[in-house]
């Protein structure tokens, strides 16, 4: 081998191995987050990803309880956040919380939705007992935050046992939208943050009460790959800047998020 040919054959293998060297250096952590969150975290994401250079989000959305069976069964996550306080109790109990870095960060409100066409208007949540009123969605009470919220508001107004015939389990709170959107059923049960993605397709009827409020936790997971990138990451969501973006998604404040 010529010494120019050696110094042609160095080069060209030593820049592909520089190139991945620096792309290996850089960190990516995983969020796995309740699907009502999806918009506004994508824009943290890449707000986090442009202050914290050579750093990756890599984002998981879904119902909080299919992310936990996720998280119980091995998958590398890193950050958790849920849209129900009684997820992320379960996560702690079972040890995948790093103690001392779960924070509330937002609440929502809980709506009674319609097509956006449909008539007439459902006016109390008794109305869904009328025979005009056929499906109605929600999220699966065991595994979907929304669903369990749904159930209380309709067990507190005396209505759950007498619905069980109308009502459509669905796998996240999105699902729920689609479905009322697409006019598949009557009505359906979803965040106020959600329903306003889609307001030229569906409309609140009502506003239903529960207590306590829909308030959503975030925490960072003991076996995600990178602890100091997934902190950095909780306290962006937590910052005042953070909690603006989350405020633009329609979210409000959480009691003890930033």
């Amino acid at each position: 081998m010529t010494r120019l040919f050696a110094v042609v054959w160095n080069l060209a293998v030593a820049a592909p191995l520089a190139l991945w060297t620096a792309t290996a250096s850089g960190e990516a952590i995983t969020v796995s987050a309740a699907a009502s969150l999806t918009d506004a975290f994508k824009e943290l994401a890449a707000r986090f990803e442009a202050a914290n250079p050579g750093t990756t989000v890599q984002l998981n959305f879904g119902s909080s309880g299919s992310l936990l069976h996720q998280i119980a069964n091995g998958a590398p996550v890193d950050v958790f956040a849920t849209a129900d306080e009684h997820t992320m109790d379960i996560a702690h109990q079972r040890g995948h919380v790093v103690d001392g870095s779960r924070r509330r960060f937002a609440r929502n409100t809980l709506v009674l939705i319609q097509p956006f066409a449909a008539k007439p208007a459902l006016e109390s949540v008794s109305a869904l007992r009328a025979p005009a009123v056929q499906r109605v969605a929600i999220g699966n009470p065991a595994s979907v935050p929304v669903g369990r919220y749904a159930k209380q508001a309709l067990e507190g107004a005396s209505h759950w046992d007498a619905l069980q015939s109308k009502l459509v389990p669905a796998q996240n709170v999105r699902q729920v939208l689609n479905y009322v959107a697409r006019g598949e059923v009557d009505a359906g049960v979803v965040y106020a943050t959600d329903a306003a993605l889609l307001k030229d397709r569906v409309k609140v009827a009502l506003t239903l009460p529960v207590d306590p409020p829909v308030s959503y936790a975030i925490a960072v997971l003991q076996h995600g790959r990178g602890k100091g990138a997934a902190q950095r990451f909780v306290d962006t969501v937590l910052s005042v800047e953070g909690q603006a973006v989350l405020a633009s998604h329609g979210f409000e404040p959480g009691a003890n998020g930033g």
